[in-house]
Order: C-alpha cells, then sequence, then structure tokens
C-alpha cells in the first residue's frame, strides 16, 4: 500500500494531472474513485483534518447536486453536511491527495508537490 492515496475521478482533466505528475515523481498512489467508492464519514472527516478546512471549503457549489442536495442550506450542522456530501460525492472537491499526516487539493496538480 502507497503512503500516498488520491481520491480520483478519471473524467476530471485536474485529477489526471494529479496523478499524472505523482506517477512522473515516482510515486503510485493508492487509487480511490471516491464516485464510485465514497469514503465514510469518519474518513471524510480525517481528510479535512488533513487539509485543515472546513467541509463547506471542499464543496463544488457549481454542481447541480450541491443544490439539489440541499448542501447550500447553511443551517445543516456538520454531521448532516458531511453525509449529504458522502451521499452525493460529485460535490466534493476533487482530486484530494493524502498521506498519513498531510492532504492538499490538486487545483493546481503542482500542488502535491508539497507532500513530496
Amino acid at each position: 500500500m502507497s503512503e500516498f492515496t488520491i481520491y480520483h475521478n478519471p473524467r476530471c482533466s485536474k485529477s489526471r494531472q494529479t496523478l499524472a505528475l505523482l506517477q512522473e515523481k515516482g510515486i503510485e498512489p493508492t487509487i480511490v474513485e471516491y464516485l464510485k467508492n465514497p469514503p465514510s464519514v469518519n474518513k471524510l472527516k480525517t481528510i479535512i483534518k488533513l487539509l485543515g478546512v472546513t467541509p463547506r471549503d471542499i464543496l463544488r457549489t457549481k454542481e447541480a447536486e450541491y443544490k439539489d442536495a440541499g448542501l447550500d442550506d447553511k443551517s445543516l450542522n456538520q454531521e448532516a453536511l458531511l453525509k449529504l456530501m458522502i451521499a452525493n460525492p460529485k460535490v466534493i472537491e476533487r482530486p484530494i491527495v493524502v498521506t498519513k499526516t498531510k492532504a492538499v487539493i490538486g487545483r493546481p496538480p503542482e500542488n502535491v508537490l508539497d507532500l513530496i
């Protein structure tokens, strides 16, 4: 198992570029296609903590699912927000690259260089 994990969407150009950059640096990360296999609520909490952000900071607010799922409701508590994010993984920013101690969003892909 690699010390790097990428939460990846193969249809996203930034996600593909981030994966390619890691591979160019000799890193073969564990690839999680999060649209098919969303993280658990606890795993998402860990990722958010490693990123040093709030759940709302990693929401893709322009996705139709954001409004359709009610994620634009500012009164949602964190647990409800996380559950909706897992149920609608398309709203989670991508790609996210995680190590044991740190995580970054690969937008731009060069952000992953901070992990190496």
